[in-house]
């Protein structure tokens, strides 16, 4: 009991004021009042996707393999890496493999190398507001074991303590054809079946809610952020 006050104590101690109650003024001059811990965030925890049909599912996994969305959010030193795929050198589109602005519209997340505490908490937010199915590749010894960063104070050193992971790319840093064979890799696992990292997320939420809380002593938001 006391360690549940302490808990709420200490999200009470963090807690945006942008997360408030409060009441608006519409274009029309009507009060609203809004909510944005009911507004903005979805309440239900994550379902198992279940394929209704196998032949159905082998068709949708070749289709989704061959249109990868990535999200554009640089999350470390690896980020300088993912706009030369972009360029005529390497030409990432002719592999269906597009950039995309929000989470909304991605189906990849790139962890592009080291990931502090503070960053994290935002990448995780983003992760669950992607649509499933949803991917994610650790690019960089930083997502594996730390790198050169394993013993820090303010990075984590375990990407997939955190959030799920279909394909890694070791090196410091992977060089763009790396990560062009790290997309031909993850466009084989989805069509094989094989990338369910967002059922995974789904079936150990309360494991990954628990390490994430564990590092990140602000958490001052919801638990669910789809």
């Amino acid at each position: 009991m006391e360690s549940q006050n302490n808990n709420n104590n200490n999200q009470e101690k963090f807690r945006d004021p942008n997360l408030d109650k409060r009441t608006v003024i519409s274009p029309d001059g009507q009060q609203i009042e809004v909510d944005p811990l009911q507004d903005y965030f979805e309440q239900a925890r994550p379902q198992v996707h279940k394929p209704a049909s196998k032949v159905i599912e082998k068709f949708l996994n070749w289709a989704r393999a061959e249109s990868l969305w990535v999200l554009g959010f640089g999350t470390g030193c690896g980020s300088i890496e993912i706009p030369p795929l972009t360029t005529p050198r390497f030409d990432a589109y002719r592999f269906g493999v597009a950039m995309r602005p929000t989470p909304r519209q991605s189906s990849v997340f790139i962890i592009s190398g080291y990931l502090s505490v503070k960053t994290l908490k935002r990448a995780i937010r983003s992760y669950e507001q992607m649509q499933n199915p949803k991917y994610v590749i650790g690019l960089g010894s930083c997502t594996i074991n730390g790198g050169m960063y394993w013993d820090s104070y303010n990075t984590i050193n375990r990407l997939d303590y955190y959030m799920p992971v279909d394909n890694y790319v070791a090196g410091c840093m992977p060089r763009p054809e790396a990560i062009l064979a790290a997309f031909e890799s993850l466009k084989k696992r989805i069509k094989e079946g094989r990338a369910d990292g967002a059922n995974k997320y789904a079936e150990h939420f309360d494991w990954y809610k628990a390490n994430q809380k564990k590092v990140i002593k602000d958490w001052n938001m919801p638990d669910y952020n789809w």
